[in-house]
């Protein structure tokens, strides 16, 4: 690839010799996240510069066995946030969901669980205790589903 088809490209990777030699070190030696690894491969193989491979985004991703839109965004990631960015998974604060039973109403829960059933039932199903604990207002809201795994947490360390 000449430097004319490397300029085309929106982000163009260019690593100093310092960081080219610490993505080798990272690929080298110790333990590392296998994603991790195949940032560094794929910085290192778009590398425009004068020590640098510079392979075009589908030669990249054919070698590593990656998609292309991998490659496109690490570059990217690279050009717009620096090396630690393109190397490390971005963690956004959203993207975990507050958990809906706290500490008090999963031992309400608990409670309720281990409870006398409703009359005429011989014990509790989820679907009744996702109704009653939003009827005794213990959360807003909750799933059968939510219940079950609050559930299976709590009795499954005790067994």
């Amino acid at each position: 690839m000449t430097a004319r088809q490397a300029a085309v490209k929106k982000y163009v990777v260019t690593l100093s010799d310092e960081e080219r030699e610490r993505l080798g070190t990272l690929i080298g030696t110790g333990k590392r996240a296998a994603r991790q690894v195949l940032k560094a491969r794929i910085l290192l193989k778009a590398d425009a510069s004068d020590a640098g491979a510079c392979w075009s985004d589908s030669e990249i991703a054919a070698a590593l066995e990656t998609s292309v839109d991998t490659v496109a965004r690490t570059r990217q990631r690279l050009v717009e946030e620096g090396l630690e960015a393109a190397l490390n998974r971005k963690h956004s604060p959203n993207s975990a969901r507050k958990p809906i039973f706290d500490g008090a109403a999963e031992a309400k829960l608990i409670a309720l669980a281990c409870s006398e059933p409703p009359k005429g039932r011989s014990r509790w199903s989820l679907r009744l205790l996702e109704a009653k604990v939003v009827e005794l207002e213990i959360v807003d809201r909750a799933s059968d589903n939510t219940i079950g795994r609050t559930l299976k947490k709590t009795f499954s360390s005790h067994t």
